[in-house]
């Protein structure tokens, strides 16, 4: 048969891409062409949802610098703060539905893109950015009770089982991993009661198995959490999440390294900075970092220092790589990201002008930009588009 007398439809499929080249070319695009696209056939729809195509684009978009942003939410207790000094009702001003929305920005310049209002609802308004995975985000409430992941590129999101093992607790932190080795995604919280003999236990949700279980922590005695790294979430270095937390009669403080695949717990030293600081820690250029604010006797002044640990795990390869002043003020808030950008916030005391000031700083260059696209001290969090799924129970898409 000529090609004039072939079915007008197979003459079309003669002139197609091959499949392997469409894929290739799919897997570079945003997400937001990717899920249009899903519409086109069923083979496309298909491929487009395989773990294989999800794990390309995503490697794709980690690999281009221009997919480099972060979402941030405000606090609650600022919010009201704000509300406060300008004499505005806090039922109208900071109402849960209000608090509730995130800003995706340039990670670099923190220019916002978009808003992103949270599909889900709390049933307390302290919530927080727990962390940041691959395009998957884990928020809780304060009581950490009440857990969330988030896919907002796709309009998916699931709530957690709750677990039953734990009551009322002092204090705990959460955390939120990629757990590599098995290619899948847990979230840590470590829990403390402030008994005459304080105890700490862990519990583990696999989102593979949809369920929580409790791991045995043998460090116990003379730890409690230092509460002043909220708004970062614990960073992922090496496969281990990490806290600060303070040594219970011995002094001094130290991180608290939750290796996720091994399911332990272990002390990491801190560096010795000044005792006068107050510190943050979170991932700075790939790397486990340590933020502090030191006061200049001489001077009279604030000065802002960002710590490396160069080899990880070896307490003698912190390294002091910046020291950021002066500031005639303390600094309320902080948070760096591990794109190099830093950002700090001041009260602004003034009677005829107070609330709160921003600068952010380029770290390469010492550069300052003042009045950056943030208006209140939130959560911080890297983020990365991905079309990564949610599966098994209590999964909506919106």
């Amino acid at each position: 048969m000529s090609q004039m007398g072939e079915p007008q439809i197979l003459q079309r499929w003669k002139n197609h891409l091959p499949h392997d080249i469409v894929l290739n070319i799919l897997a570079r695009l945003p997400v937001k062409s990717v899920t249009r696209f899903r519409c086109v056939c069923k083979f496309w729809n298909s491929s487009i949802t395989t773990p294989y195509f999800i794990s390309t684009h995503l490697n794709n978009s980690k690999s281009n610098d221009d997919n480099d942003y972060v979402i941030h939410m405000p606090t609650w207790e600022d919010r009201c703060r704000i509300a406060t000094w300008e004499g505005r009702p806090l039922a109208d001003t900071v109402a849960p539905s209000d608090t509730l929305v995130c800003t995706v920005a340039l990670g670099r310049t923190f220019d916002r893109i978009s808003e992103v209002r949270i599909p889900f609802d709390f049933d307390s308004e302290f919530a927080q950015i727990v962390g940041s995975c691959n395009g998957l985000l884990c928020f809780a409430t304060s009581e950490g009770n009440v857990i969330y992941l988030w896919n907002p590129s796709i309009r998916m999101f699931k709530r957690l089982p709750d677990t039953k093992r734990l009551g009322k607790l002092d204090s705990f932190q959460l955390g939120f991993a990629y757990h590599s080795e098995n290619d899948d995604y847990k979230v840590v919280r470590i829990s403390q009661s402030q008994l005459r003999i304080p105890e700490i236990v862990s519990e583990v949700y696999t989102l593979s198995s949809d369920s929580w279980k409790k791991v045995v922590i043998s460090l116990t005695i003379g730890i409690f959490f230092w509460h002043q790294n909220n708004y970062l979430p614990a960073p992922l270095v090496s496969g281990a999440l990490h806290w600060v937390a303070q040594n219970r009669g011995v002094g001094g403080r130290v991180i608290l390294s939750f290796d996720v695949n091994s399911e332990t717990l272990r002390k990491l030293a801190l560096p010795k900075y000044s005792t006068h600081a107050s510190p943050w820690i979170g991932l700075f250029k790939g790397k486990l970092a340590l933020s502090t604010w030191e006061y200049n006797y001489g001077n009279s002044d604030f000065r802002y220092c960002i710590w490396m640990m160069e080899e990880y795990g070896v307490v003698e390869s912190w390294n002091k790589h910046f020291v950021i002043g002066s500031f005639k003020q303390n600094i309320h808030w902080s948070a760096f990201t591990m794109y190099g950008s830093l950002i700090l916030c001041f009260v602004n005391h003034r009677v005829e002008r107070m609330g709160f000031e921003f600068v952010l700083i380029d770290t390469e260059t010492l550069h300052e930009k003042k009045d950056p696209d943030i208006r209140y001290p939130s959560y911080v969090a890297t983020f990365k588009e991905s079309l990564l799924l949610l599966d098994g129970a209590n999964v909506v898409s919106y």
